[in-house]
């Protein structure tokens, strides 16, 4: 054997695998349990209790004189938390920062971050803290031997392993964090509440969450903006331990001019502000004239959103902009705690308050055994000393005359090693007469507090009256009225393109080559505007300029483009290619611009059609989408808008001069298809190329058409229709002689 193989034969052999998965899972259990979860007793993350167990350490009480954060980070990184002093300080900050903490644990002073920018605190050499009043809730039993005390990382020293909060601070000032295949989002919630619930369910065992929801009704944020979420939501996340909590920001109107006075919790005014800038620069909020940040010392937040005219509707604007902006935010509820078991797990609201309520229990009795012990410690030393004033002459000479006093006087009075090393300790000015009296008046005071002790842990009943005191007394020091108002809003609306576009009517003018353009108005002669060489006009329809215009091409697929997207009339405008990608050999055959909620009338010349609503025909990609089926042979005909399904007439014309009148309510409505036979043509004459439909019109009440033959046109009113008057899918009337070569069939306007 070599040397280099002898000096590896004391290492353990393992699998690579079996070691990865080890380590693995002992990071996730240390990030899980000592970094990134909040434990159910304290609520609070190894870096948030050992920041305040070092704070308390310090003597920086509430009533002392702040020093260095940089001499706490010291204390805490040096004494207990091995990591970075950067994280350290930021922890330490975000419990001292009001926006963020309900009840803050640390009382800053300096600058603190702001609202605005959460991290834009000073450095830690810069800023000076001490503990807030709050923080007593957590250390004030903490020598009075109600938790466990372990090793510091290295050793020398103990620190608590949790701190003997008096109220639920896991729910007062929440949780997040982000931990190995877990997280938790706890959100804050109000002291008086809280302990309402708590102390009902201490009361109350049975007590149904239901129940409990009519103390806790909602997370209480530090902020004032408004909860919105429905009660039955918020029953389901207090069920589940998990869902989400919408809130949004307060306003009202003052001089004509939108206020924002409140906004919900973690967002910042600034983004705010230039989430709504970025939306008036870019023009999609026309009816904002300015806004402006004027917030100050006397308004915490103020902002002021200033309206085009009189005549902007205000709720409106707000509605579009909780939903495209931070004025209304989301949070994430999820209950993941380390329970009292150690392990971390997904609680509801009860669960969480009983397992409060349990460790609450066990640490109020901690310290009234602690207590007893110490009172009953005393009473026997004061016993002992009573029998030494009693044989005080006595006493005196043992210590005198013996080398070793100490076990003659055990055996002469037959006291206990404590009482004889008492007595032993007792200085001279302690062997006046009024001593006597003294330990007599301790005595019975002690005996009184024993029998006190005794009788509350010997009592349920009694321990549970103490900790509801307990609850109450903390409750009216440290409790304060809800901030977040609990309303019941509809959900926000963004508002459509076409209601941010000026609504001004336009006319859309498609070339036969398939070049676009919008102009103004509507009486433009669109056969007279200017084309590019060997092009002319195709088709053109009216609408306005907040309108979606539809294209229809020969293959039945329908293009959208927002009408005050589309080319000035000024030049050729653009080819529709270049917004759309329509298949290749396709030509456009018409247009509509229209209002959701209005009908459209399809058909093909096949002599099959259809009537859908103007939405069905709205797509958001370039390609368009599948509208109409076209039989094979068959063209798309243009795309007519319906005045009133119910009492339109629809009128047919046939390349050979075959008319068909009949109302609308025969046609069925359907999203997309080919829809039903309209009107009868031969199949064989169809498939000729001898007769195909012609032209389609939907003809309101007392209306009139036009029916063309090559440049003549007949015009029918309502009453010459009644002799072409026939049903649906018909063969029909022919025309009169000079117009059975027809070419077209159009509505009479106007």
């Amino acid at each position: 054997m070599t040397d280099s193989t002898a000096s590896f034969s004391n290492f353990e052999h393992e699998p690579l695998h079996d070691y990865a998965e080890r380590a693995y899972l002992n990071y996730a259990m240390y990030v899980v349990l000592d970094r990134a979860l909040p434990h159910v007793g304290d609520g609070l993350k190894p870096v948030q209790r050992r920041i305040i167990y070092a704070m308390s350490e310090l003597g920086l009480s509430a009533n002392s004189k702040p020093k260095k954060s940089a001499r706490t980070i010291g204390d805490v990184i040096g004494k207990f938390h091995p990591h970075g002093d950067a994280s350290s300080y930021e922890a330490m900050v975000l419990m001292a920062q009001p926006f963020s903490y309900r009840y803050p644990l640390v009382n800053g002073q300096g600058n603190f971050g702001s609202p605005d920018d959460p991290k834009s605190f000073a450095a830690m050499r810069y800023t000076e803290s001490r503990l807030h009043a709050y923080a007593k809730s957590l250390l004030q039993e903490l020598p009075m031997g109600t938790v466990e005390w372990v090793p510091n990382f290295d050793g020398t020293l103990k620190e608590p392993e949790r701190l003997p909060a008096r109220l639920p601070n896991v729910l007062l000032n929440g949780a997040s964090g982000i931990a190995v295949g877990m997280a938790t989002d706890i959100p804050p919630h109000n002291l008086r509440e809280v302990v309402s619930a708590t102390i009902r369910l201490l009361e109350h065992p049975r007590t149904s969450l239901e129940q409990l929801c009519e103390h806790i009704p909602a997370p209480d944020f530090p902020t004032a903006a408004e909860i919105i979420t429905p009660p039955d939501e918020l029953l389901k996340i207090y069920s589940s331990g998990n869902g989400s909590v919408r809130a949004r920001a307060v306003w009202e109107k003052e001089s004509g001019d939108i206020i924002v006075t409140a906004l919900p919790y973690q967002v910042s005014p600034a983004k705010v502000m230039q989430q709504i800038g970025a939306q008036m620069q870019s023009k999609k909020l026309p009816m904002l004239d300015d806004i402006r940040d004027e917030s100050d010392q006397e308004n915490p937040t103020r902002l002021v959103l200033v309206p085009r005219s009189n005549r902007v509707d205000c709720d409106q604007v707000m509605q579009h902009l909780f939903a495209t902006t931070d004025l209304e935010r989301s949070y994430r509820v999820n209950f993941n705690v380390i329970t009292l078991s150690g392990k971390p797990a997904s609680l509801n609201l009860k669960e969480i308050l009983q397992q409060w309520v349990e460790f609450r229990r066990n640490t109020v009795t901690r310290r009234l055994e602690f207590r007893l012990d110490q009172v009953i410690d005393r009473l026997h030393i004061l016993e002992g000393l009573l029998i030494a004033f009693l044989n005080i002459d006595e006493v005196i000479h043992i210590i005198r005359t013996e080398d070793e006093p100490k076990p003659v006087l055990m055996e002469r009075f037959d006291l206990t090693g404590t009482q004889a090393e008492a007595i032993l300790e007792l200085k001279l000015r302690h062997l006046a007469k009024l001593e006597e009296m003294r330990i007599r008046g301790e005595q019975s005071k002690l005996d009184e507090e024993r029998q006190y002790l005794e009788g509350i842990l010997e009592s349920p009943k009694k321990l549970q009256r103490l900790i509801r005191d307990e609850l109450l007394e903390d409750a009216e020091k440290y409790g304060d009225e809800r901030r977040s108002p609990l309303v019941e809003r509809q959900a926000a609306q963004a508002l459509k393109e076409s209601d941010l576009t000026p609504s001004e009517p336009t006319t859309v003018v498609v070339s036969k080559q398939g070049w676009v353009r919008a102009a103004k108005g509507h009486d433009i002669d669109a056969g007279s505007m200017n084309y590019r060489t060997g092009d002319s006009l195709a088709f053109a329809v009216p609408g306005r300029s907040n309108q979606y215009a539809v294209f229809l091409d020969s293959t039945g697929r329908a293009y959208t483009i927002p009408a005050h997207q589309l080319p000035s009339a000024r030049g050729h405008g653009e080819p529709l290619t270049g917004k759309l990608s329509p298949p290749a050999g396709s030509q456009f055959r018409g247009a509509v611009l229209a209002d959701e909620g209005q009908r459209i009338m399809l058909a093909s010349t096949a002599g099959y059609g259809f009537f859908t609503d103007f939405s069905n025909l709205l797509s958001r990609q370039k390609a368009g989408k599948q509208l109409v089926s076209v039989p094979k042979l068959a063209d798309v005909l243009p795309p007519i808008i319906v005045s009133d399904p119910e009492t339109d007439m629809l009128v047919l014309a046939t390349s050979s001069g075959y008319l068909l009148c009949y109302p609308l309510t025969e046609i069925p409505e359907l999203a997309r298809g080919k829809g039903n036979k309209l009107i009868q043509i031969p199949p064989a004459r169809f498939k000729s190329g001898e007769e195909h439909l012609a032209g389609v019109a939907v003809l309101p009440e007392r209306g009139e058409v036009q029916v063309w033959s090559g440049k003549h046109y007949l015009r029918l009113k309502a009453a010459d229709l009644e002799h072409y008057r026939g049903e649906r899918a018909q063969r029909g009337r022919k025309l009169p002689r000079g117009y059975q070569n027809v070419n077209g069939i159009n509505l009479i306007t106007g």
